[in-house]
């Protein structure tokens, strides 16, 4: 698979973890920044990822702030992006399986390096289950998205 990996300031450190974890499980990593420790805005690196995500250009993204949240919203504020904070992996291999998540969002203040290279595993290694009863679920989830983002 192709990852989108983007970060901010605070997430820089945490990004060299995550694209070596994505690179070793045998993924294209296409890096959208930040490049360095000094402060930037973080909506500018989620929309980047985000819309990478969303057309197509990669298949899965991978955001990190200092808490995941910001990210996650800027994320989510894209049609077609279920971006989720995960710190612990059952969360990261069910949002997959359950809600077809294709953008993991990490708090680099919040998780450890061996934390995140576990993230990362579940996530890139989970699949959608396919199952009805969560197919029907994102197909509500596509309506309440087409009617708010016209």
């Amino acid at each position: 698979m192709k990852i989108a990996i983007g970060c901010d300031h605070a997430g820089f450190t945490l990004k060299a973890t995550v694209v070596e974890e994505a690179t070793r499980l045998g993924h294209e990593v296409l890096d959208f920044g930040t490049d360095g420790s000094g402060r930037v805005d973080y909506p500018d690196y989620a929309d980047k990822v985000a819309q990478a995500v969303a057309t197509g250009q990669a298949d899965r993204g991978i955001l990190i702030c200092g808490s995941g949240v910001g990210m996650c919203i800027t994320a989510n504020k894209v049609k077609g992006i279920r971006a989720s904070i995960c710190h612990d992996a059952y969360t990261a291999r069910q949002a997959v399986e359950h809600d077809a998540l294709n953008i993991l969002c990490l708090g680099a203040r919040i998780i450890g390096p061996a934390v995140a290279e576990e993230l990362v595993r579940c996530f890139l290694e989970a699949s959608f289950s396919n199952q009805e009863r969560h197919q029907n679920r994102l197909n509500k989830i596509a309506v309440t998205e087409e009617k708010n983002f016209k």
